[in-house]
């Protein structure tokens, strides 16, 4: 019975860190003094629903598309919107479970993050890229808007960043969190936006592809510049929020943070 009880306790202290980092976001997004809304993208039949945040600023700003993690749109990456948006620029985050969902709902309405998990690597590619322009399209023109776009994306999210900048010739900028990129040189070769990646030196699912974007880049004379944070771990991001980050995931984050609003700054 020890055995159990103690197996059950280390198992909710596993899942503590995530559920804290949800109810910190929430808050954070609850006392924003930010304009936030949410907005119906038509795309063909489709609808997308995606999490608008304005930023307090009298002129026209750039925009950041947010592609979220493979959990779908959760709290946390709502948080992250409001943080760009903070920083002075315009951010969207999709939802590309939009519809996908029990009833015909999103992220918010499957049971659970892993049912979320399952529908989100159904989902086919040419789907999220579809949807993915139709957010494009949408948030560049804004009136609030210059009409310059940006897109980021961790995890999941990451992957179909690099895959999204293949697919669209007029971003001005790739940030790609942990993500994988084509392993096609045909691909690479329709990318014009600077890929600017970020990872954690723990990670080496993700890293051993690394070296394989840079040479296929480099071959297609295109912009790639990796950043690997060493002892940091996957999803350094929200990890380095938990209320016990590791030193190294806390460090990766501030220091992720810094370079992606810096590399903004001169877009």
């Amino acid at each position: 019975m020890r055995k159990i009880t103690v197996f059950v306790l280390m198992m909710t202290l596993a899942v503590v860190p995530t559920a804290f980092a949800q109810d910190i976001a929430k808050q954070i997004l609850e006392e924003s003094p930010r304009h936030h809304e949410w907005v119906t993208i038509p795309q063909g039949e489709r609808e997308v629903q995606a999490f608008l945040v304005y930023p307090e600023e009298k002129a026209r700003t750039l925009a950041v598309v947010i592609i979220h993690e493979n959990r779908g749109l959760t709290d946390w990456v709502r948080s992250v919107a409001d943080r760009i948006a903070e920083a002075g620029y315009i951010a969207i985050a999709p939802d590309l479970l939009s519809g996908m969902g029990p009833n015909d709902g999103r992220t918010s309405d499957f049971a659970d993050s892993d049912a979320a998990k399952e529908a989100l690597y159904q989902l086919p590619p040419e789907q999220i890229t579809a949807d993915l322009n139709a957010v494009t399209d949408y948030v560049k023109t804004l009136p609030a808007a210059t009409g310059t776009v940006a897109v980021a994306g961790f995890c999941w999210g990451g992957s179909q960043t690099f895959r999204f900048a293949t697919n669209r010739d007029d971003l001005t900028a790739a940030f790609v969190f942990y993500g994988t990129g084509p392993d096609k040189a045909e691909d690479i070769a329709k990318i014009t936006a600077p890929v600017y990646g970020f990872y954690g030196g723990d990670d080496a699912r993700v890293n051993q592809t690394i070296p394989i974007s840079a040479d296929l880049m480099k071959t297609a004379g295109k912009t790639y510049e990796p950043v690997t944070y060493d002892g940091a771990g996957h999803a350094f991001m929200r990890s380095g929020e938990d209320p016990e980050p590791s030193e190294a995931n806390q460090n990766a984050k501030d220091a992720a943070w810094k370079r992606w609003l810096d590399l903004l700054q001169i877009l």
